[in-house]
């Protein structure tokens, strides 16, 4: 079972399969499909609240990096980090390090991607919540 982090199931956005190989109509495709995007929307709403964290300042950054996760949860079956290279994303997402939110923001709140901003962050908002169509029309 995937563990709990200050009252948050990392299993919610963590756990499920991949969806059906190349079968799917987001197989292919560069966008993720919606209902991904909603859960994924949804869950960092609830994840930067539940943490006190909040979105970057530019809706764009927010954007991309949700549409990238929500991307992951297509082709993976999890939300790994849209912002790292991997030799293996399959594996990466295995080992769960890098599956959102990664280790180093659960121990250090410290992301990369700048999903999750702290307080005292200059690039942080006032923020903890984006809507479906603030991302697609931010994210490009």
């Amino acid at each position: 079972m995937a563990g709990v982090y200050s009252g948050f199931r990392s299993d919610y956005v963590l756990s499920s399969p991949p969806l059906s190989p190349m079968s799917d109509a987001s197989a292919g495709s560069t966008e993720p499909t919606a209902e991904s995007l909603e859960v994924i929307r949804k869950f960092a709403e609830t994840y930067a609240q539940r943490t006190g964290t909040y979105f970057c300042s530019d809706p764009g950054v927010t954007a991309v990096v949700l549409k990238g996760l929500a991307k992951h949860k297509d082709d993976l079956g999890g939300a790994l980090c849209p912002c790292r290279h991997y030799e293996d994303k399959q594996a990466e997402v295995s080992q769960a390090f890098w599956n959102c939110p990664c280790v180093p923001m659960r121990e250090r709140k410290d992301c990369h991607c700048m999903l999750f901003l702290t307080e005292d962050n200059p690039f942080r908002c006032e923020e903890q919540t984006i809507s479906t169509e603030t991302i697609h029309a931010t994210a490009g």
